[in-house]
């Protein structure tokens, strides 16, 4: 009974979920490489917005890259692209059951650099 009542508890705790408790964003800090205020067109496949740079903003995590198209107020522009990275959560959550399944599909593992300096010509 005794081995069978640990058999059981081992059971339970191993086929329990392992999803990932990130929030659904990450504050990103921009700012352009000039010094220059202006704003910028952010979008990766879960959000879509305009921000005001210098600024922190909340942005939406995906596992495709944040891209941005920007104008300052002197007239330069500045675009491209700010790639995601896997966190090392996923690791911790692919060790149990779900394969971190879960997190694959919200997303809540993928994360952006804090802050990132938008060149521009």
């Amino acid at each position: 009974m005794k081995y069978f009542s640990l058999f059981l508890l081992s059971t339970f705790l191993l086929s329990s979920c392992a999803t990932i408790v990130n929030d659904p964003t990450v504050p990103i800090t921009f700012s352009f490489s000039d010094g220059s205020e202006g704003t910028c067109k952010v979008y990766n496949k879960r959000i879509n917005m305009t921000v005001s740079i210098p600024g922190t903003h909340q942005i939406r995590r995906s596992d495709d890259n944040l891209q941005f198209n920007c104008k300052s107020e002197n007239g330069k522009t500045g675009f491209g692209s700010i790639p995601s990275t896997m966190g090392a959560k996923i690791v911790a959550s692919a060790v149990f059951i779900d394969l971190g399944i879960v997190d694959a599909i919200t997303d809540k593992h993928r994360n952006y650099p804090a802050s990132f300096i938008i060149p521009v010509k």
